[in-house]
């Protein structure tokens, strides 16, 4: 590609984001979809200051996504309805780890940490998410 091709070219916009992140969902197995439920998606250019203090991060670029809610293991059918849970991707901290690592695509890095945070829904290991991980179709 000439140096004149990449002037026209720009970052993702969060709306372009949002469209590979549910691209890479929809691109996963379907019985892990299914498994999912009423799993949730937000993709944001960083997470909140307040979900940074909570978890002591002070360099919001070190956050590249976020599973919140309680995990599979930890519910009960006993517990009162709550709200759905959430998984965050976080657009910038994500173009930057793309940019620095430089031999995956970004939608392979979406779809990585992706699994990665709803892997935390499952209790899956690192294996697992690596097996799901494989087998999701190329977008």
């Amino acid at each position: 590609m000439s140096a004149a091709d990449w002037r026209a070219r720009r970052a993702p916009s969060l709306e372009e984001f949002d469209a590979l992140a549910r691209a890479a969902f929809d691109a996963l197995p379907e019985a892990f979809r299914r498994l999912c439920g009423n799993v949730v998606l937000h993709v944001a250019d960083f997470a909140e200051e307040e979900v940074l203090n909570e978890m002591g991060i002070d360099d919001p670029f070190e956050l590249t996504g976020l599973y919140e809610g309680v995990d599979l293991l930890e519910k009960s059918v006993s517990d009162p309805a709550a709200t759905p849970d959430h998984v965050h991707l976080y657009r910038r901290p994500l173009l930057e780890e793309w940019i620095e690592n430089g031999q995956i695509t970004l939608g392979e890095l979406i779809t990585h940490v992706l699994v990665h945070e709803i892997g935390h829904h499952f209790g899956l290991s690192d294996a697992e998410m690596h097996a799901i991980e494989d087998s999701a179709q190329p977008g």
